[in-house]
C-alpha cells in the first residue's frame, strides 16, 4: 500500500470520527468508568464478619474460638466464654411482590423466590445473611483478678463481637 492509498482511507475515517465525536467521547468515558476500581462499600462492622469471607461464625463456634485465642493472652490462664445473642444468624431471602387490584381493594402478595435445581429439588434464593447480634459476654479465667488481663480480654472481646465494655464481664475462675 502506498502513501496516497493510505491517505485516501484516512479521509473518510477522519470525517466519521469528527461527525460522531460526541458519541465516541461518551463511549470512551463509559469505558474509563468501567475500568476504574470499585471500593468495597461500608458494610456493617458491628458483626464478626459477613457471609462469603470465610469468617462468619455461629455463636457457639465463636465462643470456642474466643476461648482458644483468649487463653493465649499473657496471664489469662484457662478461659471459658459465654456469649448471649439477641438474634441468631439469619438469611435474607429474595421476595417477589405482586400487586393485585380487585374492584376498590388493592392487595399486595409476597412470595419467596425459589431456584429450581431440576430433579435435585428447589432452594430459596438467598440475598444476604445477617450475623448474630450479641447482648453480652462473660469471660471466666484464672487470671481474671489482674486489671491488665481484664483490660486486654475486654478489648479483645469487644473487638470481635462489637460489644461495649459495659456488656462484657470478666471474672476470676478456679
Amino acid at each position: 500500500m502506498n502513501r496516497t492509498e493510505l491517505a485516501g482511507l484516512l479521509v473518510p475515517l477522519r470525517a466519521a470520527v469528527w461527525k460522531y465525536r460526541y458519541v465516541l467521547l461518551v463511549v470512551l468515558a463509559g469505558v474509563v468508568l468501567l475500568l476504574l476500581p470499585t471500593g468495597g462499600g461500608d458494610e456493617d462492622r458491628n458483626t464478626p464478619a459477613a457471609e462469603g469471607t470465610g469468617l462468619f461464625y455461629d455463636p457457639s463456634e465463636l465462643e470456642e474460638r474466643l476461648e482458644e485465642v483468649l487463653s493465649k493472652v499473657e496471664g489469662a490462664g484457662t478461659v471459658d466464654v459465654v456469649l448471649t445473642v439477641r438474634d441468631g444468624p439469619r438469611q435474607i431471602l429474595a421476595e417477589d411482590r405482586v400487586q393485585e387490584q380487585e374492584g376498590d381493594r388493592e392487595s399486595q402478595e409476597r412470595t419467596t423466590v425459589v431456584l429450581s435445581r431440576g430433579s435435585s429439588g428447589e432452594e430459596a434464593v438467598t440475598v444476604g445473611q445477617l450475623s448474630p447480634q450479641f447482648r453480652g459476654a462473660l469471660v471466666v479465667c484464672s487470671g481474671g483478678d489482674d486489671p491488665s488481663v481484664r483490660l486486654a480480654l475486654t478489648e479483645a472481646v469487644s473487638a470481635v463481637t462489637g460489644l461495649g465494655a459495659d456488656r462484657i464481664s470478666i471474672c476470676k475462675g478456679k
